[in-house]
C-alpha cells in the first residue's frame, strides 16, 4: 500500500494567507474572509444626490453625507476596489448605516451621513450610498500611510453664487478643483475656508459647490462662513467628526440650534490636530458663548489631545489678520484681540482663514503683535519661537469674488490696530505678504517632520472661467494691480518654510518604519517525494499494519502581530483502480521536529480500525497560540495505518490534503 501528499502546482508547495479562500487538489489553504453586513432594504426608492466625502475622526475614518427624497433606511456600502469584479460589489462589502433627519428650509427631502470606519492604509476603496435594489453611482478614494509626510490644499470661500451667475462660479471652482488636484494627486484632505455657497439654504448653489467629483474622491474638511451660517443646509450637506454642536457654539446660541448651524469639531490626521470653529458666534450679546468659548474650546481640546500630535492647525472663517475690505470690520477686530494670545500660549503652528477673498500670510504673530522686529517682509523661511503663529488668509478659490487690498491707518501696530508696517508702509503691520490679482488661488500646505511649508498658487489667470473678471465685477487683473500680464496657472505666487518650536530642550526624532508585514507559510521539505508505507504485514491474522512518517513541513510566521495559527490534515480514501478502503483507518502522532514559529504538536489520532477518528476527517498536525515567538520550525507525524485483513490485495494509494489557517 501507497501513501502520497500531493499538490496540484508540483513542487510549488508554499502557501500564504490571505482574504480569498482557495482551494487545490492536494493540498488546500483554507484562509478567514471579511466580515459582511447586508444591506438595508429600501421600502421606497428614492432619489440620492449631494453626495460628498468628508474627514473622519483619524486616518481610519471618512464620513459621507448625502440627500434623499425618501425617508427610508440608508447605509453606505465600501469594499476594496480590487474586490469589485465588473464594477460589482461583492459579498464581502461591507455596510454603515446611516442616520439623518428630514431637511428643513426650502431644502426638501431628508439628509443622510454615515462613518467609514476600520480603513487600512495605503488601500483604494469603492463606495456608494442608498439601499438594496437603489444604489447611487460608485465613487471611490485611496488611503495612504497614516504615519509621515503628507500634503493638504486649503481653499477660500468658493462662495457659488455671489458673481450672480452660478454657472460661472461653478466653472471656477470645478476648474480650480482640476487644476489643484491634478497638481497635486497625492493631496490628502481638501480644506474649506468657509462660504460654500452665497446664500445659506440655496440648493441651487449647494448643488454647484457640490458638482466637482473630487468632493467625491478626497475628504472635505467643512468650514462655516459666514454665507453658510443663517440656515441648516450648511449642516445637512457637511457632517463633521468630534463636534460640540451646544448653545455656546452656535452665533445665537441655543435658540438657533433647529434654524442655523454651527458648531466647532476636532479631529487628528497624522500627526496633526485640527480644530475647526464657527467663528460666526463671537459675541455673547448675540446669545451665544462667543469667543471666550472657543478659546476655552480650543484650550480643552489642545490640553487632551495636542500630546498626540506634532503640530496643531486651526480653521475658522473671518480672518483677523487680513488685507482687505474686512481687515478693519469690528468684530475681526474684536477676535484679534480675543485669540491670539491663547492661541501663542497653546503652542499653535498655523491658523488658517477665509473671508477677506484676498491672500495674506502674517509675520510671526506672539500674544496679539509681531514676534520677531528682524523678520522681513516676504520673508521665505520663518522660525517660530516659543509662541510664535502664522496666519494664512485664501483668496477666493472660484472667481466668484475679490476684495481689493486696503490700507493701513494710524490706529496702532499691535493688538486691535490697523497701522502700517515699518518695513513695508504699504501693508498692514502684521502681514508678511499681502496679495490680489482677481485671479484665483488656492493654498498648499506640506506637512513634514520638522516643518510646514505654504505656498499660495495660482489656480487661473485673467482668461474664463473667472467669473469677477468675465462680469466685469473688478476692472484690472493681473499681478501690480494689473500693471503685468497674469502668471502662469500653476505658478507659485508665494512660499515659505515655517519652522516649530522645540522650546529650550533639544527634541530628538527617530523614524520607526513599519516592521515588515511578514507572512505565515507552510513548506513540504525536500522534493515532496512519495510517502512510502511499503508492504502491510499482518498481525494477529486478523488485520494488516504499515507505518511511516509524512514529509517534514517548514512552518514559517514572520508577521508581526503572531497571530495564531494552525496547520492540518485530512486523507481521502485509499484507492486502486476499483478496489478502495477507507481513509478512516489511518492514524497519526504529531511532531515538532525543529522548534520554533511557536509549534506545538497536536494530538494523536488513532486508527479507526482501534476505533479512533482516523485522519478521515480533518486533524491538528500543529498550531501556535496567540502571541507565539516569530521564526520558522519544522513539523512531522509518525502514521499508523491498520485495516482488516478482508482488504483484496493490491496497490493502493491516497492524498493528504494539508489545510493552514492564519489568524
Amino acid at each position: 500500500m501507497l501513501l502520497s501528499a500531493s499538490t496540484s502546482h508540483g513542487t510549488r508547495t508554499r502557501r500564504r494567507a490571505a482574504w480569498i479562500a482557495t482551494a487545490a487538489v492536494g493540498v488546500s489553504l483554507v484562509l478567514s474572509g471579511a466580515t459582511t453586513a447586508p444591506a438595508a432594504l429600501a421600502d421606497t426608492t428614492a432619489t440620492l444626490s449631494g453626495v460628498i466625502l468628508g474627514v473622519g475622526a483619524d486616518e481610519a475614518q471618512r464620513i459621507v453625507t448625502w440627500y434623499s427624497s425618501a425617508d427610508t433606511a440608508q447605509s453606505v456600502q465600501v469594499a476594496p476596489t480590487s474586490s469589485l469584479v465588473n464594477g460589482r460589489f461583492p459579498a464581502s462589502a461591507t455596510t454603515f448605516s446611516a442616520s439623518g433627519t428630514a431637511n428643513i428650509a426650502g431644502s426638501g427631502g431628508y439628509n443622510r451621513h454615515a462613518t467609514i470606519t476600520g480603513l487600512a492604509e495605503n488601500t483604494a476603496y469603492s463606495y456608494r450610498v442608498g439601499s438594496d435594489g437603489n444604489w447611487s453611482p460608485t465613487a471611490a478614494f485611496s488611503t495612504q500611510s497614516f504615519d509621515g509626510d503628507y500634503d493638504f490644499l486649503f481653499f477660500g470661500d468658493p462662495q457659488i453664487g455671489s458673481s450672480g451667475d452660478i454657472a460661472k462660479d461653478q466653472a471656477g471652482w470645478q476648474d480650480t478643483m482640476n487644476v489643484a488636484v491634478n497638481a497635486n494627486p497625492k493631496a490628502e484632505m481638501l480644506v474649506s475656508g468657509g462660504d460654500q455657497v452665497d446664500a445659506a439654504n440655496r440648493e441651487d448653489q449647494w448643488s454647484a459647490f457640490l458638482a466637482p467629483d473630487q468632493l467625491r474622491q478626497i475628504p472635505w474638511v467643512a468650514t462655516i462662513g459666514n454665507h453658510d451660517v443663517g440656515g441648516k443646509a450648511y449642516e445637512q450637506h457637511l457632517y463633521t467628526p468630534n463636534t460640540d454642536r451646544t448653545g455656546a457654539y452656535y452665533r445665537k446660541g441655543a435658540a438657533s440650534i433647529g434654524t442655523e448651524s454651527g458648531g466647532d469639531y476636532w479631529f487628528i490626521y497624522k500627526d496633526t490636530l485640527f480644530i475647526d470653529l464657527n467663528s460666526n458666534s463671537y459675541a455673547t450679546s448675540q446669545g451665544g458663548g462667543g469667543d471666550d468659548a472657543h478659546v476655552a474650546y480650543v484650550t480643552d481640546v489642545v490640553n487632551k489631545h495636542g500630546a498626540e500630535a506634532k503640530y496643531t492647525v486651526l480653521v475658522y472663517h473671518h480672518a483677523i489678520y487680513s488685507p482687505a475690505d474686512h481687515a478693519k470690520d469690528a468684530d475681526n477686530k474684536v477676535r484679534r484681540v480675543d485669540f491670539p494670545t491663547t492661541f501663542s500660549k497653546l503652542g499653535v503652528d498655523l491658523v488658517l482663514q477665509g473671508h477677506d477673498h484676498s491672500y495674506s500670510r502674517s509675520y510671526e504673530i506672539k500674544n496679539g503683535a509681531k514676534a520677531n522686529a528682524d523678520e522681513k517682509p516676504g520673508q521665505d523661511e520663518v522660525f517660530e519661537g516659543p509662541g510664535g503663529v502664522v496666519y494664512v488668509t485664501a483668496n477666493s478659490a472660484s472667481g466668484s469674488k475679490y476684495y481689493d487690498i486696503t490700507a493701513p491707518d494710524s490706529s496702532g501696530t499691535s493688538g486691535a490696530g490697523n497701522g502700517a508696517d515699518p518695513l513695508n508702509p504699504a501693508n498692514y503691520w502684521y502681514n508678511s505678504v499681502q496679495n490680489q490679482e482677481h485671479v484665483r488661488t488656492y493654498v498648499k500646505v506640506q506637512v513634514k517632520k520638522d516643518q510646514l511649508v505654504v505656498q499660495n498658487i495660482r489656480s487661473g489667470d485673467c482668461s474664463a472661467p473667472n467669473a469677477a473678471v468675465e462680469l466685469n465685477k473688478v476692472l484690472w487683473c493681473g499681478p501690480e494691480n494689473g500693471t503685468k500680464p497674469a502668471e502662469a496657472v500653476g505658478s507659485i505666487q508665494d512660499e515659505v518654510t515655517i519652522h516649530p518650536n522645540h522650546g529650550d530642550g533639544q527634541d530628538i526624532q527617530v523614524d520607526v518604519p513599519s516592521g515588515a508585514p511578514g507572512e505565515f507559510g507552510w513548506t513540504i521539505n525536500g522534493h515532496n517525494g512519495l510517502v512510502d508505507l511499503g508492504t502491510a504485514e499482518e498481525k494477529n491474522l486478523q488485520y494488516f499494519e504499515a507505518t511511516g512518517q509524512i514529509n517534514p513541513i517548514s512552518v514559517t510566521d514572520t508577521r508581526a502581530s503572531r497571530a495564531a495559527w494552525s496547520v492540518s490534515a485530512s486523507v481521502g480514501d485509499f484507492v486502486d483502480g476499483d478496489k478502495t478502503f477507507q481513509g478512516t483507518y489511518l492514524g497519526w502522532t504529531p511532531k515538532v521536529v525543529t522548534p520554533g514559529a511557536g509549534a506545538v504538536a497536536g494530538a494523536a489520532v488513532g486508527s479507526g480500525y482501534d476505533g479512533g477518528a482516523g485522519l478521515s476527517t480533518s486533524q491538528v498536525l500543529s498550531s501556535a497560540p496567540m502571541g507565539h515567538d516569530r521564526g520558522a520550525g519544522v513539523v512531522g507525524a509518525d502514521l499508523d495505518l491498520k485495516i482488516p485483513n478482508t482488504i483484496d490485495k493490491g496497490s493502493y494509494r491516497a492524498t493528504l490534503t494539508l489545510t493552514a489557517l492564519a489568524g
